[in-house]
């Protein structure tokens, strides 16, 4: 472990997923400790690079959520740097950040993900209703967590929901919904875990499912016969890849009534919390906490 030299655990941040970063840091930090590393907290604020610089860091284990340190900001100020971090690159890290680049990018590579109307103060809301049906998801493009969203089931419900999600200063879009199952599906490295099926008495999986919730379900192994699972592993290392995404990684997707399978988003850097589901997939391919945030940690670029 001492190959690793000095490890700066980054965590909290400024984002709307500052709480989230904090919990998923504690655990990380934690387990690395308990494997042998030399692991240190530092709670990223905007003088984040002069920490780093004047803690003499060799390595950084980037746990931060959200804007600031998931959407490429970070990862390109750690490449001037020359400091080895965890998760994507710059391009990988700033085009999953944003909801509707990453589904521009899957669409264009004939990759299944729902249909999509961009909102703003100028949009004819009864037409994004008749044009895509209900209900629909209304989603800020560059917040994680389910932050910000909301299922509408009416039309009357769609500019509030857009005024919601405009509140994070950033596009704001409407999702056809797709009814089905949810499932989430972790990589790290090369190694794609077994799929974890959610389910939830919520709307949707949000913010309170995630991360508060104890009645929220995950079933794994996920229910699928093997070949349907195979399949869709090989779908969610398809569409992580075709973001250029490197380290470790979570992808989300929906499968439908038809079994046709919808992806949603990759997130870069996943909660790592008691309710996280990296964790909870590694645990069923009989790999520790410990040893998963070791091996994350070896992924480091």
């Amino acid at each position: 472990m001492s190959d690793f030299g000095k490890v700066a655990v980054l965590l909290g941040g400024w984002s709307a997923e500052r709480e989230v970063s904090l919990n998923s840091g504690a655990e990380v930090l934690e387990g690395l400790r308990a494997q042998g590393v030399d692991a240190h907290p530092v709670d990223a604020g905007r003088d984040v690079l002069e920490v780093l610089k004047a803690g003499n860091f060799d390595r950084v284990f980037n746990i931060l959520h959200g804007r600031g340190g998931e959407d490429g900001v970070l990862q390109g100020a750690l490449e001037l740097l020359q400091i080895p971090y965890t998760g994507c690159g710059v391009m990988a890290s700033a085009i999953s950040m944003d909801k509707l680049m990453t589904k521009r990018i899957w669409t264009g590579s004939g990759l299944a993900t729902p249909a999509f109307a961009m909102l703003d103060d100028d949009t004819d809301f009864d037409q994004v209703v008749a044009d895509y049906g209900l209900p629909l998801m209304v989603k800020p493009a560059d917040e994680g967590s389910s932050v910000g969203m909301t299922k509408v089931t009416s039309a009357e419900q769609l500019p509030g929901a857009y005024q919601t999600a405009r509140q994070y200063d950033c596009q704001v879009f409407a999702e056809q919904w797709v009814d089905g199952t949810e499932y989430t599906i972790s990589i790290v490295g090369d190694t794609v875990l077994p799929i974890i099926r959610v389910e939830t008495d919520s709307q949707f999986y949000d913010y309170e499912a995630k991360y508060k919730s104890d009645d929220t379900r995950y079933f794994c192994p996920c229910g699928l016969e093997a070949e349907a699972e195979k399949n869709m592993q090989q779908l969610a290392k398809q569409a992580f890849d075709m973001l250029g995404a490197k380290g470790w990684g979570r992808i989300d997707l929906m499968q439908d009534t038809n079994g046709k399978a919808w992806l949603i988003e990759l997130n870069t850097s996943p909660g790592m919390t008691s309710h996280s589901l990296v964790p909870k997939a590694a645990a069923a391919a009989g790999i520790s906490f410990g040893e998963l945030v070791v091996k994350i940690l070896e992924t480091s670029r």
